[in-house]
């Protein structure tokens, strides 16, 4: 099997370009591909398209490249915790394109799947359905939706090996294995790396077919969002 592992975070990087998509798997701060999106804040590169399922915080995740106006357009369900987000969209900075969660992750996951565009009856009577063409289906209305595609899809595994196989682990498991798929060229960051053969091929969620760079991450935060304690 081909060893797609790299050593280094401009390694698994490399190719970026102003102006390309990119897929960002992760639910809030969990499974966000850290050390990549730290790396790609510090390039020169702008008019990035974004698609996330979130737009991170103000000094975290995401946050970093909307600080530097890295991001042109974001495409996104859930955009709460970030200031800057708000600050940039409201000033009309930033074009911003809200989905469904659910039909997010439809449009990554047709896109990986080769699907140009599916009918769902979710958004149907909302923002979400102006201009979207619209077809009954068992006498529900139902709108089109486009699949998803990127350039680079930055995803995060708790566990793959050299191949590319990931294994997500708890709220990670959520975008992480539909982006990848959908991504021209796939950046895995994972928490443990391994030799090929090491993981159990039943346990495995991404296989390595959709994976072209892996490496070790360093230094994972595992932010909190919002940290609610009770006395």
């Amino acid at each position: 099997m081909i060893n797609k592992e790299v050593k280094t975070i401009k390694e698994a990087i490399k190719g970026v370009e102003s102006g390309m998509t990119f897929m960002f798997g992760g639910f809030g701060l969990c499974g966000i591909a850290e050390n990549s999106i730290l790396e790609l804040s510090k390039l020169n590169i702008n008019n990035l398209t974004c698609v996330s399922n979130n737009a991170g915080i103000d000094d975290f995740g995401l946050g970093l490249l909307l600080k530097r106006r890295q991001i042109k357009k974001m495409i996104s369900s859930y955009v709460g915790e970030n200031e800057e987000f708000e600050r940039q969209m409201l000033s009309g900075e930033l074009e911003v394109e809200l989905i469904p969660q659910g039909t997010l992750a439809e449009r990554c996951r047709a896109g990986g799947a080769g699907i140009p565009a599916f009918y769902t009856p979710a958004g149907h009577g909302t923002e979400v359905a102006i201009g979207k063409e619209e077809r009954i289906f068992n006498n529900k209305p139902h709108i089109l939706e486009n699949a998803l595609v990127a350039d680079f899809s930055f995803v995060k595994a708790w566990k793959g090996d050299t191949a590319g196989n990931l294994i997500f682990k708890g709220t990670a498991r959520n975008f992480n294995p539909l982006m990848a798929m959908a991504g021209k060229i796939t950046v895995a960051e994972v928490e443990e790396l391994v030799p090929i053969g090491e993981l159990d091929p039943n346990q495995i969620h991404t296989p390595g077919i959709f994976v072209q760079r892996i490496i070790k991450g360093n230094n994972f935060e595992k932010r909190i969002e919002n940290l609610t304690t009770i006395n």
